[in-house]
């Protein structure tokens, strides 16, 4: 089950006794359960209503004996249980031994009273497992969103906190923030406060106040390198230069950047999805739509050349053949070229 059908069943009154929440998009699943918590606990009661628990140091026992003891001054209750790794495939080592078979227990005559809440810091539930199976219709997963659902996300955010972007603004928003929803969300509280209510968030803007990694200021040079905003690319670097980051892992930077590229490249021939291609490399799906557009500027060979190229770079620099600066300057002359 996705969590935004969740949310609906929830939002109609049908919040079910289990909820099993997964996935690396911890924000959206930190969001879920304030909803949950929003519609089934009243506030004044929550400090007695809520009970949270960490499966590393406490028994699942202990959690489930707490799902089915009354609530106190309330009518429902919420237990929320994290760390539930016996429904991955990896390995427990924390030394609190868990009886899953336990939860099948309560599953068949769960409290009404109470929703448990179990939350699993996996991409993926181990579904060979009796346990998983079990609780499969109770499971939702919170996958990275696709490239395509981050800039509405965004657009979304953006309009609750009153204002809106201007064509384009929001994808040079991503671009230059990063695709963490929790960092995306403090970069929105900021351009709210600078443009206020009904304001209009411009690409001048953003350029002005979101704040870059260097990985992003790495990832938007070769941006601009690709679009032959070469202007642009240098004032990147300059600024990078002034920061104190050191050119040899700028050099790595960029090299990783661009075989991402060709990785994006070869899987696309065989095949492979933007979610599938961002789960094969770990990367957020948005940063494979970047690199799928970058690749479309290379031949592989061109690619391979590039890469080539910087690790002689790399050489260069810490044998000190070169300086540092000048030979990650015409570097990026000759790939602009």
């Amino acid at each position: 089950m996705d969590y935004k059908s969740a949310a609906r069943e929830i939002a109609k009154g049908g919040a079910r006794p289990l909820y099993v929440c997964y996935g690396p998009e911890r924000y959206l699943l930190q969001e879920f359960i304030q909803f949950l918590t929003d519609k089934l606990i009243d506030p004044a009661v929550r400090e007695f209503a809520i009970s949270r628990y960490d499966l590393a140091e406490t028994s699942l026992d202990t959690v489930l004996e707490d799902a089915g003891t009354l609530p106190f001054m309330a009518e429902k209750k919420l237990v929320i249980a994290k760390n539930a790794v016996f429904l991955t495939g990896a390995k427990d080592t924390s030394k609190v031994e868990h009886n899953p078979e336990k939860l099948l227990d309560y599953l068949k005559t769960p409290s009404d009273f109470s929703v448990l809440v179990l939350l699993v810091d996996a991409e993926k539930l181990d579904e060979r497992k009796k346990l998983v199976k079990a609780v499969k219709d109770s499971s939702v997963a919170f996958p990275a969103l696709s490239a395509e659902d981050l800039i509405a996300w965004v657009g979304r955010q953006a309009e609750r906190a009153g204002f809106s972007f201007a064509a384009g603004a929001a994808d040079q928003f991503v671009l230059y923030a990063g695709s963490n929803l929790q960092t995306l969300s403090a970069e929105i509280e900021k351009l709210s406060l600078y443009v206020g209510q009904g304001g209009r968030v411009t690409g001048d803007v953003v350029d002005a106040l979101v704040t870059r990694t260097t990985e992003q200021n790495v990832f938007i040079l070769i941006e601009d390198i690709v679009r032959l905003r070469l202007q642009r690319a240098f004032t990147i670097l300059q600024e990078l230069i002034k920061m104190k980051e050191e050119p040899v892992k700028l050099t790595l930077l960029i090299a990783r950047q661009f075989r991402i590229i060709l990785q994006v490249k070869e899987l696309s021939r065989q095949g492979y999805s933007q979610q599938q291609l961002a789960s094969q490399l770990g990367l957020h799906p948005y940063a494979v739509k970047i690199a799928a557009e970058q690749g479309t500027k290379y031949k592989d060979e061109q690619l391979v050349r590039i890469l080539e190229e910087l690790a002689e770079l790399d050489y260069k620099l810490k044998s000190g053949k070169i300086d540092k600066v000048l030979g990650l300057e015409l570097f990026l002359l000759r790939l602009a070229a």
